[in-house]
């Protein structure tokens, strides 16, 4: 074009004034860095998405976890309002008190957290944390905290039958049955087979017992109390202090700090064996205290099984059912980790258990059983979940 200066080519440019120069300079550098900037953004989100995907705090966008956290936070005067100010305690322990409760006519169990339990802070938040992201039926549901100044609570959906280690020993009630017991043992375990292999990052629940396997109305079973839950950052086990119930606690783990899935499996193993026995973890006799799982081992050495069953059962049930539910509890507390089942298979082992005693009971074949127990677990979902208003 007339007028116009050649264009620079592949050889340096000889024209033009100092001022283009630095013109030329000056949009280069700022070109760079805007690239540079661009970059800098993109990896920082990338690293933040890895970040979320991989340390599984959250599952969810930013917004919306703010948003279920926002629906799910009551105040204090709220909980006075529910619990009719505090009318009726249902339970004590070393997070707090548990209050019964009424919101929108449905039954709430409200625990608070006494004032002077630093750690029980730290538990609460952990559970408010994964409570929000994990949903199972066989996990207790959260309905909504309270994190008011200084006081602080959980609302829990009420468990009209309490927890599992209260009914087993209540005299005032009819004895639970074998068909029930295991029906109860296989809850619990499916519950744990989602927490290990149905949520990424995998979760260790770190604290089952049979006081934190909570029952419905109609005894289905829900496992409680989260405070002490870890999720695996990545590897095969995760480096803690040790935290637990004594009797309940794996022996690998407190000798190690080396926690993993194995180490809920051992403590499932010995709750097996309440449910199977009805005798305490730790029975206190003249010579020493004595675990479940020796004097089991003791009796079974001796090929005396009908007698580590439940006497109150009075022998009803199908044996093979009680012979594989013992093999069962006892591969779950193997001294090494690396012998246990996993929860997948315990559910597979129970599942079969339980199919025979009803194939006994009910006088139906193997696929039937199997129908009736999936139509069980299908109708006792829980309700909707009320929010504040």
């Amino acid at each position: 074009v007339e007028g116009n200066q050649i264009p620079c080519t592949w050889e340096p440019c000889t024209t033009g004034t100092k001022t283009s120069e630095n013109s030329v300079v000056v949009t280069v550098v700022a070109s760079v860095a805007s690239v540079l900037s661009v970059v800098i953004i993109v990896s920082a989100l990338l690293w933040w998405f890895k970040r979320t995907k991989t340390s599984g705090k959250l599952v969810v966008t930013p917004r919306k976890l703010f948003q279920e956290l926002k629906n799910r936070q009551f105040t204090y005067s709220d909980i006075q309002r529910i619990t009719n100010n505090f009318e009726k305690v249902i339970g004590k322990g070393g997070f707090g008190t548990v209050y019964h409760g009424f919101l929108d006519d449905n039954q709430v169990a409200v625990k608070m957290l006494s004032k002077t339990s630093f750690q029980g802070y730290r538990q609460f938040e952990a559970e408010v944390e994964l409570l929000l992201r994990v949903h199972h039926r066989n996990l207790t549901a959260l309905i909504g905290y309270c994190d008011d100044g200084t006081e602080t609570g959980l609302i829990y959906e009420f468990m009209a039958k309490g927890n599992l280690a209260e009914y087993l020993s209540d005299s005032s009630i009819s004895v639970l049955n074998w068909e029930g017991r295991l029906g109860i043992a296989l809850e619990a375990a499916q519950g744990l087979e989602y927490l290990h292999h149905g949520c990424k990052p995998p979760i260790i629940h770190r604290d089952v017992k049979s006081s934190n396997i909570l029952l419905t109305d109609n005894l289905q079973a829900k496992l409680s109390d989260f405070g002490l839950s870890k999720s695996f950052e990545g590897g095969s086990h995760v480096s803690t202090v040790v935290a637990g119930t004594p009797g309940y606690l794996d022996p690998e783990y407190s000798t190690t700090n080396r926690l993993t899935e194995k180490s809920d499996v051992y403590s499932f193993g010995v709750v097996l064996l309440e449910i199977i026995t009805n005798r305490p973890v730790i029975a206190r006799t003249i010579d020493e205290p004595t675990h479940i799982s020796r004097w089991v081992g003791s009796m079974l050495s001796n090929g005396d099984i009908e007698n580590i069953v439940d006497s109150r059962l009075k022998g009803d049930f199908e044996i093979n059912s009680v012979w594989r539910a013992i093999e069962v509890a006892m591969a779950c507390l193997s001294p090494a980790s690396t012998k246990r089942p996993t929860m997948n298979h315990v559910v597979t082992e129970l599942s079969e258990c339980l199919v025979a005693e009803i194939n006994r009971t009910r006088g139906v074949d193997e696929d039937e059983s199997r129908d009736m127990m999936t139509m069980a677990s299908l109708n006792c979902d829980s309700d909707i979940i009320p929010l504040p208003r």
